[in-house]
């Protein structure tokens, strides 16, 4: 659940997964793993990320 709201909050925002990626200071293939449900962000990104400008 947490994978597909990452995705869809993401392409709402109309960015790329490398986009995100660089904005959060992690790899795309760490944001693909948290939209397949492979592997979930850690808190600390999950702030990160509720704190980032996304426009």
């Amino acid at each position: 659940m947490v994978g597909k709201n990452i995705a869809r909050l993401r392409k709402e925002a109309g960015m790329t997964q490398e986009e995100l990626a660089e904005k959060l200071s992690v790899t795309r293939q760490a944001v693909s793993g948290w939209e397949r449900e492979r592997t979930e962000p850690d808190l600390d990104m999950v702030q990160k990320a509720a704190q980032s400008d996304v426009e």
